[in-house]
């Protein structure tokens, strides 16, 4: 069909209120607003280095890829639960990370990429007006995202959650911990860790911890809320949030996973299995050779460690102040001058980062967030540019 045909045909009588109605309740897409400078970047003469979003470069490991291939011919439904070799690699990976050896399978749940699960969780939990989701204040987006799809209201702490409004903890149903933090890096050490969740439960207030950067620690070492020394040994009220996307450069897969609070997870399974939200077989599988090894990921790390020195050495000798930073895949940098002035002049150089704005209009607007996740030549080639090169 033609657009004039289009333009012509009958109108389908849908009433499309209701879609306009929920694409009213979220904010502009933040990157949208990034793309100027990204061709003003690609203007340059060795093109660009993005350093902008935390998406993998290197390679599936082959084992991952090979397990993939093995399980390809799978023509019938996945379940919402997973399998049982994707439950019990999740449960030994658990236990052997994260020191949550209580767990058993029904404290587990696979979910469709974290993403996913971070903007629909408020809804799978039925919260609604009235009812407060809390998140950082330097934050993933998508906290916000979710409390607004399910039209919850929302609010953001500074650095505790137990210095928020009496009126707002009065209302609040689901508290989100970042640690090690998406934009900042900052690990919370495990006697905070336990002081909130102490807090929290007193309260009757659900925490859910995204924890998808804690195997990526380079000046802390990460620690789940599900620890004992955090948990005192219960998984009431406490849900961790993982994801093999950063440790296994599996983002395109989509494999994630929930552990924890086993009666909550028994809900949730019930609202995805009618949803249908499955992770694919094929994903499941190779996901479950991920967790059992630990070499693939140690590997990994050493790439990102060489990359992470050589641009923090390189922005420092440009300027910058790289506070936190101390885990995750990010570098948390300011000039100490609106984080647009510092993309721009980024841009100039051929190198695109994101604004901190994107995490906090006002917590973030002095800084940057400057991604290690590039080739070691993109890498090189900033090192260049930022140090007095091309």
């Amino acid at each position: 069909m033609t657009r004039a045909d289009a333009q012509a045909a009958p109108s389908s009588g849908v009433d499309r209120g209701a879609a306009r109605t929920v694409s009213a309740l979220l904010p502009q897409f933040p990157w949208d607003r990034l793309e100027p400078y990204k061709k003003r970047a690609l203007e340059h003469p060795d093109g660009i280095v993005d350093l902008s979003i935390g998406t993998p470069v290197d390679p599936v490991p082959a084992l991952i890829q090979e397990a993939l291939r093995e399980h390809a011919d799978t023509p019938g439904y996945p379940t919402v639960w997973g399998t049982r070799a994707y439950r019990d690699a999740i449960l030994g990976w658990a236990g052997r990370r994260l020191g949550a050896t209580a767990l058993d399978e029904h404290g587990v749940l696979p979910v469709v990429g974290s993403k996913e699960l971070v903007a629909w969780l408020p809804t799978q939990l039925g919260l609604g007006p009235g009812d407060v989701v809390a998140y950082p204040q330097l934050a993933y987006p998508t906290y916000e995202v979710g409390a607004r799809l399910a039209r919850a209201d929302y609010a953001s702490y500074v650095d505790d959650p137990r210095e928020l409004d009496a009126d707002v903890v009065s209302r609040l149903r689901l508290l989100w911990l970042n640690s090690p933090s998406n934009p900042t890096g900052r690990v919370l050490a495990a006697d905070r860790l336990r002081e909130i969740v102490e807090w929290a439960r007193e309260r009757g207030v659900l925490v859910v911890s995204d924890e998808c950067y804690l195997e990526l620690g380079w000046e802390a070492d990460p620690v789940s809320i599900l620890h004992p020394e955090v948990s005192g040994g219960s998984y009431e009220g406490l849900v961790a949030v993982h994801s093999l996307s950063k440790r296994s450069n599996l983002a395109g897969y989509r494999a994630a996973f929930l552990l924890g609070d086993d009666g909550l997870l028994h809900e949730l399974l019930q609202v995805r299995k009618h949803g249908g939200m499955m992770t694919p077989a094929p994903v499941q599988a190779a996901a479950a050779v991920a967790l059992g090894d630990d070499a693939h990921v140690a590997e990994q790390r050493e790439r990102y460690a060489r990359r992470r020195t050589a641009l923090r050495e390189a922005l420092e000798a440009y300027g910058f102040r790289v506070d936190h930073s101390e885990a995750s895949l990010y570098l948390w940098s300011t000039r100490d001058e609106s984080c647009w002035d510092t993309v721009a002049a980024l841009a100039d150089l051929g190198i695109l980062v994101a604004p901190g704005e994107f995490y906090g209009a006002e917590a973030g607007s002095r800084h940057v967030r400057v991604a290690f996740t590039a080739t070691d030549e993109r890498v090189d080639a900033a090192v260049i540019r930022l140090t007095g090169g091309a």
